[in-house]
């Protein structure tokens, strides 16, 4: 029997950020041939995101569904022959068994892409009859010849044949300095897929992925060459000092091995050799970079800026007229952690009124950090003419190449106001005394103080010390009393978990079950089973405080009995068993509707019992 060829895919990285373009593909994998009898997977694979509820099972001639559809699906990445890409997975799986001995076939099943409906081809299978005794005896051969097999796959991959390690480009930095990291993984086997991936959280770093070329690259690493994979790469900026630790990364990688199989040989095209997917967990060793402080006497004007950046500052106009808006713009450009700069401060004359700062940016983040620049625009108000000068601007930041603080200070400039001609002044009263920055406009926006006597009397009679006022504090006094109790109570009664379970234990079945009645309407047996079950167990669950691993058909039996409910363990176990042997059973034995009331009955029977 030749070999089938099929594309391993599974999850890789949640930081793989695009699906590279493909041809939508959906296809049926079955075994060639199985017995009569025996358990075996069907699985439908479409390499898209289907439209939802648009898949159309085969009717399965000649085989008893056992289990299923399960569904799986994920981003994943490719690896074929050295190149990498990426794609989505879509998997529909079923648990079939051959009833009868002959050339039987999956049918064809159909499902839906962005509108467009796609099929799988008819799919033949031989079905074989077993031989009784002889056929175990078969089948335990073949399960210790798996067996054997996984052991000489796990010998034949040595452990440095797999690696997963992070590099970064600098093991000390200050704070704030941008640091690379790359994940990669390192092989000399074939690499068929992966799953499970994690990678690290970068506590205390301010992280940023970036866009970069997979591979694979040969690479040389304790003296022996691999293929490298680049997993992900990122630019990470320290936000506090000290020595920073960065998680391992954790990844399952399939590789697909070539394991001598024991096999007598019939002919020479005989393959002596079986091919197995082993799956081997990866862990990246932990990295921790030491994250060192500013030095001391950063001047007033240092914001944490990290880098090398120049500084351009630019008046709009030098002549305005009292009352009329300009701006000062100023520009930050370099490279370093420039995202996270912020507006150098800007002294203006104190008629001058300050509004809002705008920023606008345009950042681009490389393997070498974050390029580009901070734009800053402060709008102001002169209120008062005359000539005035505004002091520089001063922007400081840290250069790690020389350990220093640089200041960048920008010109001095100096603005003429000119007075108002659209304003009036016949009826204000100008105070020139200080100087023309200390006008005043009296008048129109100060009232005068009142200098007489004033005359103050009480219009009511006080609240305080009244009758009233001391009814209304032992009303207060009562009412808070009383919170204290009640409030306190409800605090006791919810860190009691168990109790607090048991009270939302018939709610939640009560939710559960108006999903079943759903699935019972929309003769979706499967789901309407799963469902009953999840109410059912569920329940038993919250209501009797049996944790989930626990929770069994005899634990359940023997709680309802030590309550003295026999008659409840007895319908509640018959009930569960009911829904377990239709749940995979082709033929519908039991009506969808009784197995519901029974389930309903019987919780309310057994809320009954436990409220006593």
């Amino acid at each position: 029997m030749g070999k089938r060829f099929f594309a391993v895919v599974v999850a890789v990285l949640t930081f793989f950020t695009a699906f590279a373009e493909q041809d939508v593909t959906f296809q049926t994998n079955a075994p060639m041939i199985v017995g009569v009898g025996e358990a075996f997977r069907v699985e439908f694979d479409l390499n898209a995101k289907p439209d939802d509820k648009s898949f159309v099972a085969p009717s399965f001639e000649g085989f008893s569904v056992l289990a299923g559809p399960s569904v799986s699906h994920g981003s994943s990445m490719q690896i074929v022959n050295g190149s990498v890409s990426k794609s989505f997975s879509y998997t529909i799986s079923y648990v079939l068994q051959a009833s009868k001995q002959g050339e039987l076939s999956i049918g064809v099943a159909t499902i839906e892409v962005d509108g467009k409906s796609y099929s799988t081809r008819k799919t033949p299978i031989e079905v074989r009859q077993n031989g009784g005794a002889q056929d175990s005896g078969a089948s335990a051969g073949a399960q210790q010849e798996q067996q054997s097999l996984e052991q000489r796959a796990s010998q034949q991959l040595a452990e440095d044949d797999l690696m997963l390690r992070l590099s970064v480009s600098r093991s000390s930095v200050y704070k704030g300095e941008a640091v690379r990291a790359v994940l990669k993984l390192y092989s000399r086997v074939n690499v068929v897929g992966s799953e499970g991936a994690k990678i690290p959280s970068f506590d205390g770093f301010w992280s940023q992925a970036l866009e970069c070329e997979q591979g694979p690259f040969r690479e040389t690493l304790g003296g022996k060459v691999y293929d490298a994979y680049n997993l992900g790469e990122y630019i990470l900026y320290p936000q506090q000092s000290g020595k920073l630790t960065i998680e391992p990364a954790k990844i399952t990688i399939v590789a697909q091995m070539f394991v001598r199989n024991n096999r007598p040989r019939n002919s020479f095209f005989d393959n002596t050799h079986d091919i197995y997917n082993l799956r081997r967990e990866l862990r990246s060793p932990a990295v921790t970079i030491d994250v060192k402080p500013f030095p001391a006497g950063a001047p007033a004007s240092f914001t944490g800026a990290v880098g090398r950046y120049t500084m351009e500052a630019n008046l709009s106009s030098a002549d305005i007229a009292a009352n009329s808006a300009a701006n000062i713009d100023v520009k930050i450009s370099g490279l370093g952690n420039i995202a996270f700069l912020q507006e150098p401060k800007l002294q203006l004359p104190t008629s001058f009124e300050l509004y809002d700062v705008k920023s606008t940016e345009q950042i681009r983040t490389t393997a070498s950090g974050s390029t580009g620049f901070r734009r800053f625009e402060y709008p102001f108000i002169a209120r008062a003419e005359g000539d005035y000068t505004i002091a520089p601007i001063e922007f400081t930041y840290f250069s790690p190449e020389s350990g220093k603080y640089v200041t960048l200070t920008s010109e001095q400039f100096a603005i003429s106001v000119a007075p108002d001609a659209k304003s009036g002044t016949s009826s204000q009263v100008v105070s020139t005394i200080i100087g023309k920055e200390d006008v005043r406009l009296l008048g129109n926006d100060i009232r005068f103080i009142k200098l007489t006597r004033p005359a103050l009397h009480s219009v009511a009679a006080p609240f305080v010390l009244s009758p009233l006022y001391f009814v209304a504090l032992v009303a207060l006094l009562v009412a808070a009393v009383v919170a204290y109790f009640v409030i306190g109570k409800r605090i006791k009664d919810n860190r009691n978990t168990a109790l607090v379970k048991g009270r939302r234990a018939n709610k939640v079945a009560v939710q559960r079950f108006r999903a079943a009645e759903k699935y019972m309407k929309e003769h979706n047996r499967r789901a309407f089973y799963e469902e009953m079950l999840r109410a059912l167990w569920g329940y038993l669950s919250d209501r009797f405080n049996i944790p989930v691993a626990d929770l069994t058909k005899e634990s359940v039996r023997e709680e309802l009995n030590r309550r003295g409910a026999t008659e409840e363990a007895k319908d509640v176990t018959a009930i569960i068993s009911q829904c377990e042997e239709a749940q995979y059973s082709p033929v519908e034995s039991v009506a969808m509707d009784q197995v519901y009331g029974k389930g309903i009955e019987i919780v309310s029977r057994i809320e009954s019992v436990a409220k006593k």
